[in-house]
């Protein structure tokens, strides 16, 4: 092999790793940690939490307890309780309703005011706990059923691109053996 091939050789490799690596590394921000964690990903879609939760940026929230959650923190919460629909942003205040239940006071950081409802505490679905900018473009675009497919699917990449090398480095392992041995069997004459 000449120094030109073998430095070419090395250079994909080390592009192939580092693309793998950040996948892998954005599989495991989006999918395998939040599982793990009890924690659930949403994809920030509008600009009114800039500039710290841009459009396009993976929030991953744990779930929270109403009364553990102070001015200041960023929650998911359902804009009706029961539906599907949710907003991320920062909680501006908090207190109490008549019949003293928490309800708190909400606001994008980009908005000039507070949301007009305030939160009750069955629909708030948590509290941020890491955003990834970015990362959230790929979920938005794929339904679930896509996302699934799309994770299995780079897992099946990884594990065949691993046994690839695995195999191309045994291969690589028993040419160098051999041509040992027969050295030495010429070095015995």
């Amino acid at each position: 092999m000449t120094p030109v091939r073998s430095w070419w050789g090395i250079a994909v490799q080390a592009v192939v790793w580092t693309v793998i690596l950040a996948v892998g590394a954005a599989v495991v921000a989006a999918v395998v940690v939040p599982k793990l964690a009890g924690a659930t990903p949403y994809t920030v879609l509008t600009g009114s939490m800039r500039p710290e939760l841009p459009p396009g940026t993976l929030v991953v929230t744990r779930p929270v307890d109403v009364g553990d959650v102070s001015v200041g923190d960023v929650i998911t919460y359902q804009l009706r309780t029961g539906r599907p629909t949710v907003v991320t942003h920062r909680v501006v205040a908090s207190g109490f309703r008549a019949d003293g239940e928490v309800v708190l006071t909400t606001q994008g950081d980009a908005n000039d005011v507070s949301d007009r409802a305030p939160v009750r505490g069955v629909q708030v679905r948590g509290r941020l706990w890491y955003a990834v900018p970015h990362l959230g473009r790929v979920g938005s675009v794929l339904d679930p059923g896509q996302r699934q497919l799309a994770v299995y699917a780079v897992a099946a990449g990884l594990m065949a691109y691993a046994g690839r090398m695995f195999t191309a480095s045994a291969g690589r392992t028993r040419t160098t053996s051999s041509t040992n041995r027969s050295t030495d069997k010429e070095e015995a004459r």
